[in-house]
This record gives structure tokens, C-alpha cells and sequence, in this order.
């Protein structure tokens, strides 16, 4: 059994995995001030809940972008499942040519989504990744990663907006059937949404001409579906993209995680002992 796991600012998404076959994924908000136990119970309760030891598992891989949780993380793992963790880009190779000027600016998630879009989709591609920031990633014709753009994501924008304007409250996010609202909430969810989708249209298009023109769009986050409906050019909707190409990186590198089980003595022990974190 592989757990993936993906560490967003605001959720931790964790991927089940029993060969090719998601057999189950949760969710945990992304928490830095959480122990290790308190996060070590919460995995335990939800592999309970899909009905799968944790006993199980014989390899971790961890796509992060928020290093402040990866102490907690990582014994939490090390205690409860008997596992060193694999960190993609540090203790594997992700396997994408890099182009960005400094390569290690670039976050983890986005290359690892690059692996499994290529895979699943071919090239050239634009990869959005829409959820606490919204990121766009260019894929060229040979699979290489170019770059891309990030803006801030739609409930980042719409809670400044609550927090800097005394008057306006904080709305839902969805789309009025008429673009003039006629009441206050109806007319910031109007700018919102269609401001949003025509941000991303014009962000795509530039980033399309630039590869070429005929690079498919792949949507990917926690608010990709629902952008989707809005956006006529995100071409497919994928969910489990950054799951997905962490298990890629898995199977092309499976002798890293060879010898990576602990018994109870080594948990306990490593459990307390991390170089560069502080323990809690």
C-alpha cells in the first residue's frame, strides 16, 4: 500500500493507493500548531474509516509546499504507519526537465502535477492549479516544465475584499445568472466570478500563444470543477492530479523506498529526532 500525500497551505490531501488503484483519500486542514499524535490519530481514524490496516503501508511519498508542518508530518508517520517518508525533490528525483531560471523556486506540487499531466494527457499543456493561490504551468512540446504565472485565489481575493471594505460583507462564491446585480451580494459575487473566470481566460490564452496555441488546459484544486463550468477553455478537470504523479514518481523510483519500514524501537526513538525541525 503508498500513501501520497500533498501538502497545500490550506488542506493535506492524502491518497490511498493499492497498485494503480486509488482505494481511498481525505483530507486534514494544514495546520503547523497540531502534534504529531493529534495528527497521527486523525490518519489513523480515516484509514479505519476506508476499512484498511495501516499496517499495511509500506511506502510514503510527501509533494510539500509548507515546511513549517513537515516535522509534525513526518513523525507523525515515522510513529503511527512505520514508515520513513519519501520527500519528492528531496530525497527523490521528481523526473521533469526544469527550465525556470532558479529551478528550486519552483514548488513541488506544480512539478509533480507536470508528471502526471504529461502522462495522462501528452504535451504541449497549461496545468491550472486553482486553489489558496491559483498557479498556471506551461508544459512545451518536449514535456519540459517552462514556467508559468500565479495569482491569488478567488476566496483569497473575496476575504481581502471583506477585510479592506468597512460595508461589504462576505458572500458565497458562485455566479449570478445576470452579470448586473441588483443587490450587493449578487454584485460581488458577479465581479467575482466572472472577473475571476476572465482572469484565467486571459492568462491561458497568453500562455497557449507562447507554447504554440494548441496546448490543452488541465484544471486541477480544490475549486478547478467549479471554475470549469465557467471557463470554456479547461479542456479536462482533474482532481487527483498531484496523487497521481506522486505515485508515478513512486513506481519510476521504487528502489529509493526499499528499507524504509521501522520497527516500534526505531519509531519511538526517530520519532524525537529530526535534523532541522523543532520537535513538538
Amino acid at each position: 500500500m503508498l500513501l501520497a500525500i500533498d501538502v497545500g497551505n490550506t488542506n493535506m490531501v492524502f491518497g490511498l493507493y493499492e497498485g494503480e488503484k486509488l482505494r481511498g483519500s481525505f483530507r486534514i486542514s494544514t495546520n503547523a500548531e497540531r502534534t504529531s499524535d493529534e495528527l497521527g490519530m486523525q490518519i489513523s481514524q480515516y484509514y479505519h474509516f476506508h476499512g484498511i490496516d495501516r499496517n499495511e503501508t509500506r511506502a510514503v511519498i510527501i509533494a510539500s509546499v509548507v515546511p513549517p508542518v513537515m516535522y509534525t508530518l513526518i513523525n507523525a508517520i515515522r510513529k503511527y504507519l512505520r514508515v520513513r517518508p519519501v520527500i519528492a525533490g528531496r530525497d527523490v528525483d521528481i523526473g521533469i526537465e526544469n527550465c525556470y531560471a532558479n529551478p528550486r523556486e519552483v514548488g513541488t506540487d506544480r512539478l509533480v502535477n507536470a508528471v502526471s499531466a504529461v502522462r495522462k494527457y501528452g504535451k504541449p499543456l497549461v496545468i491550472v492549479d486553482i486553489g489558496t493561490a491559483t498557479t498556471f504551468d506551461a508544459i512545451d512540446e518536449n514535456g519540459a516544465y517552462q514556467g508559468g504565472a500565479i495569482f491569488p485565489g478567488i476566496k483569497v481575493a473575496m476575504e481581502a475584499l471583506f477585510l479592506k471594505a468597512s460595508k461589504l460583507p462576505r458572500v458565497d462564491i458562485e455566479r449570478p445568472e445576470h452579470a448586473i446585480g441588483k443587490t450587493t451580494v449578487q454584485s460581488m459575487q458577479s465581479g467575482a466570478v466572472r472577473g475571476y473566470v476572465g482572469a484565467l481566460s486571459g492568462i491561458i490564452t497568453d500562455i497557449r500563444k507562447e507554447l504554440g496555441g494548441n496546448a490543452r488546459v488541465i484544471a486541477t484544486g480544490g475549486m478547478g470543477r467549479m471554475m470549469a463550468e465557467y471557463c470554456d477553455l479547461i479542456d479536462e478537470v482533474d482532481p487527483n492530479l498531484t496523487l497521481e504523479g506522486l505515485r508515478l514518481i513512486y513506481e519510476n523510483n521504487r528502489p529509493v523506498f526499499e528499507g524504509r519500514g521501522l520497527n516500534s524501537e526505531t519509531c519511538l526513538l526517530e520519532a524525537t529526532e529530526e535534523n532541522g525541525w523543532d520537535a513538538k
